[in-house]
């Protein structure tokens, strides 16, 4: 019976690796049919271009890689979420996308050659086959989950440094509106005199300065870029210079106090902290200082105690 099982499991073992096979021979025949189509096109190389081709085919297999990559994110991302975690991320330029896309590429096909080692170099067991299926199912799920999260790590930590940048932007623009500035005017003047005060949100304004430049309504950018974020220190800063922007009026009091809000709410986000710490450092002191501090104190009068004893026993 036992042997039938091992025989099953090693039949939908082969299978399996023939299926990826088989699956990366149509990766490499597309990419190859599309590279023949590019040579047909462009025009012939020269002799001279050879040194250039040459140095060009590691990017070559890194822009499969990011093409598998981009396959794999149409697959467990139907609904595109990456992209938005990608702007929240920060990465718009090219080469932070191809890097993206590679690793997520890179993953998997690492977690193969991991399974396939095993297979070959692993130590014969009778589980070996239970464990090779497990392993491999293992390998398949981490290798589609650690890039969503590497992702989702790095839009929350650029996220939280936003976070941290509102009050001060607050700040900044109540001055800027008291010395008499339009809001496009003190948004402007904080990207180009504040950009090494507020690093994200300057980033993210001249963006939205370029997209008002082109045409796009204020109001709309603005509502773009509170959703786009997903902050919510922010979209409410936004959502009071949008009301500004259209009805016009007093500008000062609402940002006064929407910064009233924000400080009380980051206030209520420090005790919380306090308290998980003073909570973390409790159990701490429970398992290392009351122990050192109960031998220190009543080890003397245990080991007179002992010694007592021991000696009415002799």
């Amino acid at each position: 019976m036992s042997a039938l099982i091992f025989g099953g499991l090693a039949t939908l073992t082969v299978l399996v690796i023939g299926a990826l096979g088989l699956v990366l021979w149509m990766v490499v025949q597309g990419s190859r049919q599309r590279a023949h189509l590019s040579a047909r096109v462009a025009p012939r190389m020269t002799a001279t271009d050879l040194g250039d081709n040459a140095a060009a085919a590691p990017q070559g297999l890194i822009d499969r890689v990011a093409k598998s990559g981009k396959a794999i994110e149409g697959w467990v991302d139907p609904e595109n979420v990456s992209a938005t975690l990608m702007l929240q991320a920060g990465w718009r330029s090219a080469q932070a996308k191809v890097a993206w896309y590679s690793f997520q590429g890179a993953v998997p096909l690492v977690g193969i050659m991991l399974v396939i080692a095993y297979w070959l170099f692993g130590a014969e067991h009778p589980q070996k086959m239970l464990f090779l299926l497990g392993g491999g199912f293992a390998a398949f799920a981490f290798s589609v989950l650690i890039p969503r999260w590497v992702l989702r790590g790095a839009a929350e930590k650029r996220r939280a440094r936003v976070r941290s940048e509102v009050p001060l932007f607050v700040h900044l623009l109540i001055l800027l509106f008291e010395a008499g500035l339009s809001t496009r005017q003190a948004i402007a003047s904080i990207v180009k005199e504040g950009g090494g005060v507020l690093p994200e949100l300057g980033t993210e304004f001249e963006i939205l300065l370029r997209s008002i430049d082109a045409g796009a309504d204020t109001d709309e950018s603005l509502k773009a870029l509170g959703k786009l974020m997903d902050v919510e220190e922010l979209s409410t800063v936004l959502a009071v210079l949008r009301q500004v922007d259209r009805f016009g009026g007093e500008v000062r009091e609402p940002l006064l106090e929407a910064l009233s809000v924000l400080e009380e709410r980051r206030s209520l986000t420090l005790r919380e902290k306090v308290n998980l710490l003073s909570g973390r450092m409790t159990v701490v002191m429970v398992l290392f200082f009351f122990p050192a501090l109960l031998i220190f104190v009543a080890g003397p009068a245990f080991m007179s105690i002992i010694k007592a004893l021991g000696d009415v026993a002799g």
